[in-house]
């Protein structure tokens, strides 16, 4: 039984890592799958994944009916993955977060030839309350892919800046470019005006993230 109870128009920081602390995604089709099942499990149809093209391009463009959730940022890293959603109507996010993982376990199990549970138990969700909180873990979610290249940049800061931003820039596995304006097609996934407009063109959301990345310097 969870101890959340989500409620309608809230926000929620929803995050979940491999069991035993194991990689959940082991290459970019692996990737790919599970980015195609944030926008194909978002929708309050019954959806068989297996029935769309495997094109990556072409899912994003499927008509999906009316959506469970916003998504409105993501990141996956090779062992957990984070997202930022608003539950749009009762039992949304616990219906989105069952079909989500359940398909994707049941594709990565086949996959790799292996059974059982992939994920670390239920997802864990915290509710977010406060403006300046939403704001700050938008910030959060898109540095995660910074550890992949300065484990330690939190606790001694890091020494560039703009090679971090680089690499955020070149890191197709999270909606950090989809906030910069870059055109692909998973900009699908994210529900454009679910969050406050906190940033008024990509240029300030990109100052905003530098900011973050330069604070243990400061």
């Amino acid at each position: 039984m969870r101890k959340e109870l989500f409620s309608p128009e809230g926000y929620y920081h929803i995050y979940n890592r491999g069991v035993d602390k194991r990689e959940i995604f082991g290459g970019t089709k692996e990737y790919e799958h599970f980015l195609k099942l944030l926008y194909l499990c978002n929708s309050k149809d019954n959806i068989r994944t297996r029935d769309f093209t495997p094109n990556f391009s072409e899912v994003f463009s499927t008509q999906k009916g009316q959506t469970l959730v916003d998504i409105c940022a993501y990141c996956l890293m090779p062992n957990h993955f984070h997202l930022i959603i608003n539950e749009r109507d009762g039992g949304g996010v616990s219906t989105f977060m069952q079909k989500l993982t359940t398909s994707y376990t049941m594709y990565f199990n086949a996959r790799n030839e292996r059974s059982g549970a992939l994920f670390q138990g239920t997802f864990k969700a915290k509710q977010i309350d406060k403006d300046e909180y939403l704001k700050y873990l938008i910030a959060y979610v898109h540095l995660n892919p910074v550890k992949l290249i300065e484990p330690t940049w939190k606790e001694v800061g890091i020494k560039e800046s703009k090679k971090a931003q680089d690499f955020l820039e070149k890191y197709k596995n999270s909606s950090y470019t989809d906030f910069l304006g870059f055109q692909r097609p998973q900009n699908a996934i994210l529900t454009k005006g679910s969050l406050p407009e906190y940033f008024d063109t990509p240029t300030s959301f990109k100052e905003h993230i530098k900011g973050w990345l330069e604070y243990k310097n400061e």
